[in-house]
């Protein structure tokens, strides 16, 4: 049976599978995800009361889940937490490459059509993680290869994701200027970079609803980018096109359109709710 027939059936048996008969499966992952979702850990009252569970149930999920290692209980706080058998699931995500894999194709058409370089990058930290990087022919080399690691400030796809962060989570990347230091624009031009700039730089992002750079991470050439968002509407990574920085405005906007296009594919793809 073809991988394409098999998953139809599938799907044909979930569909016709009465969801009464495994509320517990379902109330399960919502904890899951709810608690994956917050700041930090929640009493189960909070939990029962946000997902519409009883609250009897929900301690008996937790009570399961806390002994499968998938929920942590903090009893001085009377507080449940995601454990260690979520963040081994975490890990198995990036191990199997997902982004990669899903948003390769992706970014390769984006070069077909376009004619220029694109990548798909990740936020770690202060930095941007390429994990993607399709070339262009007749393009010039980019410092953007796979496994390379930029200053998320100076780059399209970091302005992308750092502009959907809250803002005290962008304050305790970016604490002081020391945060800044070093990361000038790497084509050796001095720019002195401060808190205050970087908020009204994403303030321009936000706006626009796209993230660009002019020569800030190699002379002669720009970038638009533009996030990805996950299913919490966290940055799961962006998509960016580099192209040479004397490009008509009508070529821009048409490189914008891309690259939006593509990033709400692969958060559709991803699972993101559209």
């Amino acid at each position: 049976m073809s991988d394409s027939i098999a998953q139809s059936d599938n799907t044909r048996h979930l569909d016709a599978l009465d969801r009464s008969k495994v509320p517990a499966a379902d109330q399960t992952l919502a904890i899951l995800t709810h608690l994956a979702a917050q700041r930090g850990p929640v009493p189960a009252a909070t939990i029962a009361a946000a997902l519409g569970i009883p609250r009897s149930t929900v301690y008996h999920l937790l009570a399961v889940m806390q002994e499968r290692g998938f929920v942590v209980h903090l009893p001085e706080e009377r507080r449940y937490g995601l454990g260690i058998a979520a963040f081994e699931l975490s890990s198995g995500f990036s191990r199997q490459q997902p982004l990669a894999r899903l948003g390769r194709p992706l970014v390769a058409a984006l070069v077909d059509r376009l004619g220029e370089s694109g990548h798909l990058a990740v936020l770690h930290g202060r930095d941007v993680l390429y994990l993607v990087e399709e070339r262009a022919p007749r393009r010039p080399s980019l410092v953007t290869d796979v496994g390379v690691r930029l200053p998320a400030h100076l780059t399209a796809t970091g302005r992308a994701m750092l502009a959907v962060l809250p803002p005290a989570q962008l304050r305790a990347l970016y604490p002081d200027a020391a945060a800044f230091a070093g990361r000038a624009a790497l084509d050796g031009a001095e720019h002195v970079w401060s808190y205050g700039r970087l908020k009204r730089v994403l303030a321009v992002v936000r706006e626009q609803g796209w993230a660009g750079e002019d020569g800030e991470v190699t002379g002669g050439l720009a970038s638009v980018g533009s996030v990805v968002l996950d299913h919490v509407g966290w940055p799961a990574a962006a998509i960016a096109v580099t192209y040479p920085d004397a490009a008509p405005e009508t070529e821009v906007a048409r490189y914008v359109s891309a690259v939006q296009d593509a990033a709400t594919t692969l958060a559709r793809r991803i699972g993101t709710p559209r």
